[in-house]
């Protein structure tokens, strides 16, 4: 059976939540790979909203199996908190419906303190950060110093750990002015949760193989977007994990080759929250108009999102970067109205005409967008499930972006309802 992996195609905040609970109702497995509670995913599901950070979206759905992979970095409390508030809209949470991987590291209370004395101290340099403190997990994590979920399990284990950890952070917290953390207060705390976590702890790289030997449907959910990779992106705008396809294999131990289509999510206009470059930004009523109709507000972080043209550079790059078969354009009903759009289709930086983002921080944050102008629509597209419902000159847009993509739609979304999906290729199909 098919495996599909869905990754956002831009900074995030494409739309991902909607799509991957379309695809989830058909999937076994649902694996979120990696990202940590920074991310937000809205689902709307017979007038319910549910609001995700952690959870892997199938969880609201009955009967399949959810994930959190090793390539996630996770805070239990608020993985718990997720939980309970979940619980409290009827859906059931239990280790018969999420396992999380036993080599998962955790995000502790160090982390979140870490990550905003340093954005306080960075003043005019700031990257944008979330404050959650998945950054310095990640560090932690590469420095081979991280508590995983497995040593929640073995307190002569614990100890060693919190002992290696603190030698780091209590050297940077007197730096930056902060109180050490006392040992036994975090073993204690680690101790108070390990209770709640365990239960749904698993060696989710077995668990996953036999899920594949036995034919089930994986989906694997990726979080934030491409754009946001640490290598790939508009670094150090970027987030700390690696975004794109290819972390589905890393982030929770099934290989590369399980992999069968790449579903990258692309709205239909540009969007991102936070600081750093972003060449069709638009500070004029049309971006505030982009706003306001696509409400642009981070589900995570409530931040007012900056809004601009589509940018088919950056979206052809990310085609190539993550190996998408296919993409999911969202929100085109967004555009709705608009007399006349633009497309970037090239930069000008110092008069050289580039086909792609330059990898120089200095350099993406000096380039200009090139654009090509297309005619827009009056007619409304919101709900439209069938080509033959768009207007003309819609279809046109999106048969342009896919010219200059070099990538096919293979799902066209018309509004956050689940259903209002226009389905040209089906991912899942073998």
């Amino acid at each position: 059976m098919a495996n599909v992996v869905v990754v956002g195609g831009q900074w995030g905040d494409e739309g991902k939540g909607k799509i991957v609970d379309w695809l989830s109702e058909r999937a076994d497995v649902i694996a979120r790979f990696q990202g940590g509670h920074n991310a937000g995913h809205t689902l709307v599901i017979n007038g319910q909203v549910y609001k995700l950070s952690l959870l892997p979206s199938g969880i609201v759905r009955g009967g399949k199996l959810s994930v959190i992979g090793n390539g996630v970095v996770l805070d239990p409390w608020a993985l718990m908190a997720e939980i309970e508030t979940l619980r409290g809209q009827g859906v059931t949470v239990s280790p018969e419906t999420l396992m999380i991987a036993e080599n998962t590291s955790l995000i502790l209370p160090l982390h979140g303190e870490l990550d905003r004395a340093r954005e306080a101290h960075l003043s005019m340099a700031k990257i944008g950060t979330t404050g959650r403190g998945i950054g310095p997990a990640y560090e932690d994590k590469v420095g081979r110093r991280a508590i995983r979920v497995a040593d929640l399990d073995d307190a002569a284990t614990l100890d060693l750990r919190i002992s290696r950890l603190l030698n780091h952070h209590n050297a940077l917290r007197a730096g930056l002015g902060l109180d050490p953390v006392d040992p036994e207060a975090l073993k204690a705390k680690l101790l108070e949760i390990a209770p709640m976590v365990l239960p749904f702890a698993a060696p989710v790289w077995r668990v996953m193989l036999e899920a594949r030997r036995a034919g089930k449907r994986i989906l694997f959910e990726g979080a934030q977007g491409s754009l946001l990779d640490v290598d790939f992106g508009t670094y150090p705008f970027v987030t700390s994990s690696n975004t794109l396809a290819g972390m589905a294999a890393a982030g929770t131990g099934i290989g590369p080759t399980a992999i069968d289509f790449v579903l990258g999510i692309v709205k239909a206009y540009t969007t991102r929250v936070g600081e750093g470059p972003f060449p069709t930004e638009l500070h004029d009523d049309t971006g505030q108009r982009l706003g306001e109709r696509g409400h642009e507000f981070g589900t995570v972080t409530g931040r007012k999102r900056r809004c601009g043209w589509f940018d088919a550079v950056l979206v052809r790059q990310t085609c190539a970067t993550s190996g998408v078969t296919g993409i999911a354009l969202t929100k085109l009903d967004v555009l709705d109205g608009f007399d006349t759009l633009r497309i970037c289709t090239g930069y000008d930086l110092d008069g050289e005409r580039l086909d792609h983002l330059p990898t120089a921080s200095e350099q993406q944050s000096r380039v200009r967008p090139i654009y090509e102008e297309l005619p827009g629509w009056s007619e409304s597209t919101e709900g439209a499930r069938s080509w033959s419902e768009l207007p003309g000159n819609a279809v046109k847009y999106v048969r342009r972006i896919e010219e200059l993509i070099q990538c096919p739609v293979a799902l066209l979304s018309t509004s956050p309802e689940r259903e209002d999906t226009i389905l040209v290729t089906d991912p899942f199909a073998d």
